[in-house]
């Protein structure tokens, strides 16, 4: 997932970072590992692809997550599914699946 939300950030961003030199953080240590595979399979590779252009300008460091602590708040941050919670959803108790 990590890997998804790099490329979504590129292609979004593409107009501020084309030419110039970044630094990419993150907490998961496998999206470096990938860029440096010698022989990936034909996802990875498709991956590795997608940020072809970027390569050369872009530096991918790893940061623990109990130390890069604001990186991933909000996905990180979950709420109970309670009737209180703005975003609550009614669940069948023994599926555990939304009630439509």
């Amino acid at each position: 997932m990590e890997f998804l939300y790099l490329l979504w950030a590129l292609e979004k961003l593409h107009y501020y970072l084309d030419g110039g030199v970044f630094e990419v953080i993150t907490g998961c240590n496998s999206v470096k590992s990938l860029l440096n595979m010698t022989i990936p399979n034909r996802h990875m590779l498709r991956w590795q692809i997608a940020i072809q252009e970027y390569r050369g300008n872009m530096n991918i460091a790893h940061k623990a997550g109990n130390i890069h602590k604001s990186s991933d708040g909000f996905s990180s941050w979950s709420l109970a599914n309670t009737p209180d919670n703005p975003a609550y959803v009614p669940l069948k108790a023994e599926l555990q699946i939304p009630i439509e």
